[in-house]
């Protein structure tokens, strides 16, 4: 943070730069809709919601090319770049430019536009679907999966049937020691509104 007051300084940007710190979750939006452009500079993301309520406010994200970031906003509303200053600060001009021409997209059309894409509840019925997904599936026996551990070759195949065997003992001593009958079940919620 010193190292970008300084530049600041030295370049005599003061009356065009704000630091604003931590900003309380309820002023995202506020501050948000100020800018025209986002910028994210992080190394790993596995999703990153920030440019998400970003281009949901009208901003063109631009963004590092790492993790799961380029499969969340279509192509025209983030500009990737790898993660190196020359290649993020050529992102930025291009962005700068895009936003000031004719083919940049209003802050009502791209918030309809993520409202149509994400919501809470498709993301809980998505989740769900992988659940389901998974307990619908054959489970192998044991004795099978280390057929396939096994297959792996080698030490590594060695190594990945001995963890298997660990593990498999030790869910048999969790389950003589807290038996799973003695496990309350956790009851369905029931679905549906309710009458008044």
């Amino acid at each position: 943070m010193l190292q970008v007051q300084e530049m600041v300084e030295r370049e005599r940007l003061q009356d065009r730069v704000e630091m604003l710190g931590s900003v309380p979750h309820v002023e995202v939006r506020n501050m948000l809709v100020r800018g025209h452009v986002f910028l994210n500079c992080s190394l790993t993301e596995s999703f990153c919601i920030a440019i998400l309520e970003a281009a949901s406010c009208g901003l063109l994200v631009v963004s590092t090319n790492v993790g799961g970031v380029p499969e969340v906003l279509p192509e025209d509303m983030i500009l990737l770049a790898e993660p190196s200053v020359p290649d993020m600060v050529e992102s930025l001009k291009r962005a700068i430019a895009k936003q000031d021409s004719e083919d940049a997209i209003g802050p009502l059309e791209a918030h309809e536009r993520i409202v149509s894409m994400y919501s809470w509840e498709r993301v809980a019925s998505e989740t769900a679907q992988v659940y389901d997904t998974v307990l619908q599936q054959d489970r192998r026996c044991f004795q099978e999966r280390l057929l396939l551990y096994q297959s792996l070759g080698g030490f590594s195949g060695f190594v990945a049937c001995l963890i298997a065997i660990m593990i498999e003992l030790w869910s048999h001593v969790v389950d003589w020691w807290q038996p799973r009958d003695l496990i309350d079940v956790v009851p369905d919620l029931p679905t549906g509104s309710k009458e008044k």
